[in-house]
């Protein structure tokens, strides 16, 4: 079992950008590889980015490629996403999701560990 804390979320302005954490404890957090997510109101839950367990391989929906940075601290159990340039549909709920999988997956059911997300509002 994994517990995943999200913060960072907020309100910013389009074009601007902000910096999600997510924080891990219960498990060793080297051993999972993880996923950003998000929903928007309406919509259903997407995939964003995800990372392997090493960090060295790295994942996006093409939406956010150039735009967003996933990355992770194995030593502070933590996995990051960095959102540059940001657009009015980027407005959703964010999760960080972990799985055990070996292999990253863009699949939101191959993710077992949930966090509970965090707002993040892009204003025009």
């Amino acid at each position: 079992q994994v517990q995943l804390v999200e913060s960072g979320g907020g309100l910013v302005q389009a074009g601007g950008s902000l910096r999600l954490s997510c924080a891990a404890s219960g498990r060793t957090f080297s051993n999972y590889v993880m996923g950003w997510f998000r929903q928007a109101p309406g919509k259903e839950r997407e995939f964003v980015a995800t990372i392997s367990r090493s960090g060295g391989n790295t994942d996006y929906t093409e939406s956010v490629k150039g735009r967003f940075t996933i990355s992770r601290d194995n030593a502070k159990n933590t996995v990051y996403l960095q959102m540059n340039t940001l657009k009015p549909e980027d407005t959703a709920v964010y999760y960080c999701a972990a799985t055990g999988l070996i292999i990253h997956s863009r699949r939101s059911d191959r993710y077992p560990y949930w966090g509970q997300g965090t707002q993040v509002t892009v204003s025009p």
